[in-house]
């Protein structure tokens, strides 16, 4: 890929990383644990309490796991790999990439994955 096209693909992983990390510092307090002392909660008002705090936490591991994603996305880049299934080795398409700048799957290699 050309510097230029590069250099889009830099802007745009560097936005979704801020994004994500930006949305991780504003749910931290969702994810805090809840606490247990009946007197100040009622059960079911701490049972709604406890599924937001799951709920919570699973959101984050799920940014965990896109920032990572983020980070294997710059190093393919940096090493010109970026666009190159990590598999066979193909070229990714554009439109895969344009859906998700994060996809080190081709679309052949990526089916295969979601069989096993």
């Amino acid at each position: 890929m050309s510097d230029p096209t590069n250099e889009i693909i830099h802007q745009r992983l560097t936005l979704l990383r801020e994004e994500l990390l930006a949305e991780k510092e504003a749910a931290s307090e969702s994810a805090a644990p809840v606490e247990l002392d009946q007197t100040r909660v009622g059960r079911l008002s701490r049972m709604d309490s406890m599924q937001q705090q799951a709920m919570a936490v699973e959101q984050n591991r799920r940014r965990d796991v896109q920032l990572q994603r983020i980070e294997g996305a710059f190093q393919r880049l940096e090493r010109g790999a970026y666009g190159t299934c990590v598999t066979c080795g193909e070229t990714i398409s554009a439109d895969r990439l344009e859906f998700d700048p994060t996809i080190f799957f081709c679309q052949r290699c990526a089916t295969k994955a979601d069989r096993r």
